[in-house]
């Protein structure tokens, strides 16, 4: 077998060869996108799932869907310690700039440009030093009062105003969109709604972690009339069948049936596991068709290279006490778990486990899918944790 072209691509965004059982997600950005064009309202998309499930190729693929229809678009990828109008203000600065030189009569991109010099000026106030390099005098009383409620939903106006002088539409995309903060996500779904009720044609499409409609609710009550919020879970066996075979047989080559079974067996069919299954399969397989003996052969290899490249990044960031506190959950099995039960776990007051959970909650590492309930926000977790710790020691 030929590593060389081995059609698999384990990796942290990378897109897969086969990009199966997502087609209803896509469909729903197609025709967002289309409708904002025609002058139509829609709800903007906010994607949610675990780990490795393929939120941020999907992100990737719609981008590529709004290039084609001649958005104009902005991707960026959230993450703790960097506010959300420091993210976005040079891609904004880049995207007006690009408007400003589209032929057309009007001088909206320029006044977007003057906006965004009066939101930045603001901005510095509160998060310190920010240039963007605008030679350009500001637009006094707009976007300038350094409440980012108030003056988000003003740029984004300014912006979807200068984009439809010019006859085209944005498209503002942002991976992890859960490390905002309460209020940078309130001014998020408030410069939507202004999007919305003006039919202007800027569109934002996110990813997150499952907490995600419940952050977005607790916000703002009206945020899922804005939103649609699809879940993006693991394939059905049938479709992670496909996305293993398929581009299999496009190289010329095939899985046995039994391998095919063991392989989603393993991964429950999580698209990341899938991919690193097949990849190493490949590469360990001398002959087609990729049969069972290889998949046993190559199964110490492929738990290593999870533990070592997908889990223990993770598992470092973790003080003794969280690891702690993660390992009880994986002692109570798959979960979810309540956190009474953890606390019996591992034989402590429930109250004293509040400071864990939170920077537990704050890394990502867990979320909450009810009230009192806890789950692994990393597909497989558990498992990890009883390999990496196994031996459970309150």
């Amino acid at each position: 077998m030929d590593k060389i072209i081995n059609p698999f691509s384990p990796g942290a965004g990378s897109p897969p060869p086969e990009l199966a059982g997502r087609q209803g997600v896509l469909e729903q950005a197609r025709v967002l996108l289309a409708r904002v064009l025609a002058k139509r309202p829609e709800k903007s998309l906010l994607l949610t799932g675990l780990r490795g499930v393929g939120k941020t190729v999907l992100l990737n693929e719609i981008e590529r869907m709004a290039l084609a229809a001649g958005y104009r678009t902005i991707l960026v990828e959230a993450h703790e310690g960097k506010p959300l109008a420091v993210l976005l203000a040079p891609h904004l600065r880049r995207l007006l700039f690009e408007l400003d030189r589209i032929a057309g009569a009007g001088n909206k991109a320029r006044r977007g440009l003057a906006v965004l010099k009066s939101f930045v000026r603001a901005i510095k106030i509160k998060v310190g030093d920010v240039d963007i390099g605008l030679d350009i005098e500001p637009e006094p009383g707009t976007a300038d009062s350094g409440d980012l409620e108030v003056d988000l939903p003003s740029l984004f106006m300014a912006v979807a105003e200068a984009a439809q002088e010019r006859g085209v539409a944005v498209a503002i995309l942002i991976d992890e969109i859960q490390y905002f903060t309460s209020s940078e996500l309130s001014a998020l779904i408030m410069a939507m709604h202004k999007m919305q009720q003006r039919q202007l044609p800027l569109v934002l499409i996110g990813a997150g972690l499952p907490i995600l409609p419940g952050l977005a609710g607790e916000s703002k009550s009206y945020a899922e009339r804005l939103f649609s919020f699809p879940a993006i879970g693991p394939l059905p066996e049938r479709d992670a069948i496909s996305a293993l075979q398929d581009p299999v047989r496009v190289a010329g080559e095939a899985f046995d049936a039994a391998a095919l079974q063991e392989i989603f067996r393993l991964t429950k069919g999580y698209p990341y596991f899938l991919q690193e299954w097949g990849y190493q399969a490949w590469n360990h397989a001398t002959a087609s068709p990729i049969t069972l003996e290889v998949l046993r052969q190559t199964s110490e290899l492929v738990s290593q290279r999870l533990d070592e490249n997908f889990f223990r990044v993770r598992f470092d960031r973790l003080t003794p006490r969280e690891k702690v506190y993660l390992r009880a959950m994986a002692e109570l099995g798959a979960g979810p778990y309540r956190t009474a039960d953890v606390a019996d776990k591992m034989g402590v007051k429930i109250t004293t486990l509040g400071p864990a959970r939170a920077s537990l909650l704050k890394k990502g590492m867990v979320y909450s899918p009810s009230h009192g309930d806890m789950a692994f926000t990393v597909p497989l977790f558990d498992e990890f944790m009883r390999r990496a710790m196994p031996v459970f020691e309150p």
